[in-house]
C-alpha cells in the first residue's frame, strides 16, 4: 500500500490549526507547515505560527526555519518537503499537511515547472531597480518582455513581477517559455480536505482574529522588524498596514481595519484558487467525527 499525505486546506481564519492538531495526533504523525509565512522566523503573532504549546503537542516542521533576509521559494519548498515526507514514510504510512498558500500546497501534490534559479547578481538587480523605477515601470518592461505572461500575473504582485523579470534578463526568454504547468507523478497517494464556513461566519472570525493579533502586540512586533520591511517575508497582510500607520500614513484605527479588509480579500482569493481544485472533499471545520470517519474510510481503499 502506498503511503498517504493528508493534506488540510481552507482559507485564513477558517479553523485549520486546532483541527490539524487534533489529527495529527489522531493519525500519529506530525504536521508539515504549508503556510509561506509561518516559515519565517519573528513573525509569530502576524503569521498566526503555532505556539510553543502547540508545538510541544504535536511536531511541526517548516515552521521558523528562515531568518527574514532569507530567499525561498514554492520550488525550494517542493524540494524540501518532498525530501523529509522521503524519510518520514519509512517510519510511517501517514503524512499530516496543512496551510493556506496555494503556491507551496500545488508544489508537493503537482510540482512546479522546472525554472532556473536566479542567481544573486540578478535578483540583486532587480531589486534595485524595483526601488528605483517602481512596480509600474517594472510592469511595462513584462508587457514587453513577455505579454503572455503578462496576460495573467497579478500586476499588483511585486514579487512575482519580479520574479518574472528576473528569468526573462537572466535566460533571454520569456518566463512563460517555463511555464508548462504538468503534473508530476508522486510516490504518494494524496487526500485533500477543505474547510469552509459561511461567508458571514468567517469574515466574523478574521476580524475578530486581527483584534487578538492588535492584543497580542502586533503592533510591537511590526516595530521590531520594521528594518527589514523591504524584503519578500514581509510583503504581506498585517506588516503592510502597520509599517504605514509607522511611517505616518494614516491612524492605527484604520490600518487595523485595513488589515480585516485585506485579509479578507485573500480569503476570497484562496477560495476561488480551491474551488478549482475536485479532488477537495469540503467539510465545516466542527464536522471532526466527519473528517476523522473520512479519513479512515479512504486509508483503507
Amino acid at each position: 500500500m502506498r503511503p498517504k499525505l493528508i493534506v488540510l486546506i481552507g482559507p485564513t481564519g477558517v479553523g485549520k490549526t486546532e483541527l490539524s492538531l487534533s489529527l495529527a495526533e489522531f493519525l500519529h504523525t506530525p504536521i508539515v507547515n504549508a503556510d509561506s509565512r509561518q516559515i519565517y522566523r519573528d513573525l509569530l503573532i502576524g503569521t498566526a505560527a503555532p505556539t510553543p504549546a502547540q508545538c510541544q503537542r504535536v511536531e511541526h516542521h517548516f515552521v521558523g526555519i528562515l531568518g527574514l533576509t532569507d530567499y525561498y521559494s514554492a520550488a525550494q519548498y517542493e524540494t524540501d518537503v518532498l525530501a523529509f515526507l522521503d524519510k518520514l514514510y519509512t517510519q510511517q504510512p501517514y503524512a499530516l499537511m496543512t496551510g493556506g498558500s496555494m503556491m507551496y500546497i500545488d508544489a508537493v501534490c503537482k510540482g512546479i515547472d522546472d525554472i532556473p534559479t536566479v542567481d544573486e547578481e540578478t535578483r540583486r538587480m532587480m531589486l534595485e531597480r524595483y526601488e528605483e523605477v517602481g512596480l509600474d515601470h517594472l510592469c511595462k518592461e513584462l508587457k514587453l518582455l513577455d505579454p503572455a505572461y503578462y496576460a495573467t500575473v497579478d500586476l499588483k504582485n511585486p514579487k512575482r513581477v519580479i520574479h518574472a523579470l528576473e528569468i526573462c534578463y537572466m535566460t533571454g526568454k520569456p518566463y512563460s517559455f517555463f511555464r508548462t504547468s504538468q503534473i508530476k507523478s508522486r510516490p504518494f497517494d494524496i487526500l485533500k480536505i477543505g474547510l469552509q464556513r459561511e461567508r458571514e461566519e468567517l469574515y466574523a472570525r478574521i476580524n475578530q482574529r486581527v483584534e487578538d493579533m492588535i492584543e497580542q502586540g502586533l503592533i510591537e512586533e511590526a516595530r521590531r522588524v520594521y528594518p527589514y520591511r523591504h524584503t519578500n517575508a514581509l510583503n504581506t497582510v498585517g506588516y503592510k498596514e502597520i509599517f504605514n500607520y509607522i511611517d505616518g500614513i494614516g491612524d492605527l484605527e484604520t490600518a487595523i481595519e485595513k488589515i480585516k479588509q485585506n485579509t479578507r480579500i485573500y480569503s476570497r482569493k484562496q477560495m476561488t484558487w480551491f474551488r478549482k481544485d475536485n479532488s477537495i472533499r469540503w467539510f465545516h471545520p466542527d464536522e471532526t467525527d466527519e473528517i476523522k470517519k473520512w479519513i479512515e474510510k479512504e486509508l483503507m481503499r
